[in-house]
């Protein structure tokens, strides 16, 4: 890797985020109820601060971001209000808050902006998981 370039290192790091924050969103999606609940959200919660991280490495060598629909990035069904959520309300709450952002944020092209709305769900994760949600 250290032969690498900073563009490449960029797009190797960043394709490993991006396949990272799958794997995450997929285990929320085939979940049974309850089960594991906690370990997935600290899963969400290391993946979203990964793609943080990717998306700041990416801006340094020049990349910008790929603006996607924020209707394609809805939750997975166990992470939605109104689902049974546990713990309190208030923490679920900046969660939400947290992935409006980061949907708002996906549409533009500013990966600064991007890195900032994941790592705000990530810190709202951990603070859901910790909250309650574990």
């Amino acid at each position: 890797m250290a032969n690498l370039s900073p563009e490449e290192r960029a797009q190797r790091a960043f394709r490993h985020a991006q396949e990272e924050w799958r794997r995450a969103l997929e285990s929320h999606r085939l979940a049974p109820p309850d089960a594991g609940f906690g370990s997935r959200l600290a899963a969400l919660a290391a993946a979203a601060a990964a793609e943080a991280s990717a998306c700041r490495q990416a801006d340094v060598a020049g990349f910008d971001w790929p603006p996607h629909r924020a209707s394609a990035n809805k939750p997975p069904y166990e992470l939605q209000p109104g689902t049974g959520r546990r713990g309190p309300e208030e923490l679920w709450g900046v969660f939400d808050a947290a992935v409006t952002e980061l949907n708002r944020a996906a549409t533009e092209t500013d990966l600064v902006e991007v890195a900032t709305a994941y790592d705000a769900l990530a810190a709202a994760s951990r603070s859901a998981c910790v909250g309650g949600g574990a």
